[in-house]
């Protein structure tokens, strides 16, 4: 992370600033459309995201790693960090003293990171969901607690409570689109994010799922039923923008363009005619950096005014 981010955060110790860094290397090199975005936030912002990122980062990996013959027991080892570096203690980790510092500064809920740690429990023993409902007792705390232990970072316009409903739905249709654009790969993990009830409602099974994660193409069956989680994806974004109007005016290009661009990922997918078991879609770098140009405008500006009498500059 660069000295500049650092300074302008207030981030004086070492040890501190190096784990920042960390975070920052981890989401450069795994979340280039967020990462792209976060450059839109005002340079004492970017560290605080980054630490949230890397953390989240530093969970899912554990989850996600074949390697481990005891992911549950590391999950409890990073837990038990967390709780002692929040506790002032002081742990090895390579990122939690980044994070545990970024919680301090801006009183973010502790209760979020428990709620997501649950989630990435359930990852490691649940394989499918019933429907909608039982997916998002899981999406709780893998994708809304995310935007909004967020919140406090990016501030709000008025009460930050009118603001979480928002914040905790732009969470949700980004991690709902990457359940539709990485079905296939979800799959040879032995996970199902689409809710069985959906695919039952269209005829679709996992052994239809799985013969076509080995032709590499979508049935008609299960075009269809992505077609209708699209769009429920759809009016889930919808309810993220009301969110967006909510923050501080600083704070809205970096998050309004990361919406755009995940958004366009959907968009790829109908493209696509929901032909994702074998080609993951992506925004293709020119396009990003064309929706981030106008975004870097607007964020020069909205630095340019004083925040307004009404505004919650530190929530």
């Amino acid at each position: 992370m660069s000295d500049r981010e650092l300074d302008a955060a207030g981030i004086t110790d070492p040890a501190v600033r190096e784990a920042y860094t960390r975070c920052k290397r981890l989401n450069a090199r795994h979340g280039k459309t967020f990462y792209l975005a976060t450059r839109l936030l005002t340079p004492a912002q970017r560290p605080a995201v980054h630490a949230l990122y890397g953390f989240a980062r530093w969970a899912d990996e554990i989850v996600d790693a074949s390697s481990s013959a005891d992911r549950g027991a590391e999950l409890d080892r990073l837990e038990k960090q967390l709780d002692e570096q929040l506790a002032g203690g002081c742990t090895d980790h390579p990122v939690l003293a980044a994070l545990a510092d970024t919680v301090d500064r801006h009183r973010i809920d502790r209760g979020l990171f428990t709620d997501f740690l649950a989630s990435m429990r359930m990852d490691l023993e649940v394989t499918e969901y019933a429907d909608l409902a039982d997916l998002g007792r899981y999406m709780h705390g893998s994708a809304a607690v995310i935007g909004l232990q967020m919140l406090p970072v990016l501030g709000t316009v008025g009460p930050r409570e009118e603001v979480e409903a928002g914040a905790a739905a732009l969470g949700v249709a980004f991690q709902l689109t990457n359940f539709l654009r990485d079905v296939g790969e979800d799959l040879d993990r032995g996970r199902l994010y689409l809710p069985l009830d959906v695919l039952d409602a269209f005829g679709v099974d996992r052994d239809m799922l799985a013969r076509c994660r080995r032709t590499g193409r979508s049935e008609q069956p299960v075009r269809r039923a992505l077609a209708h989680l699209a769009a429920h994806t759809y009016a889930v974004y919808r309810e993220a923008e009301k969110g967006v109007a909510g923050l501080r005016p600083v704070s809205r290009p970096c998050i309004g363009t990361a919406l755009t661009l995940y958004r366009e990922i959907l968009d790829g997918i109908v493209e696509a005619d929901y032909q994702v078991f074998s080609r993951r879609v992506v925004v293709p770098r020119p396009r990003r950096l064309a929706v981030a140009l106008p975004g870097l405008a607007r964020a020069v500006l909205a630095r340019a005014v004083r925040p307004g009498p009404g505004q919650n500059a530190n929530a």
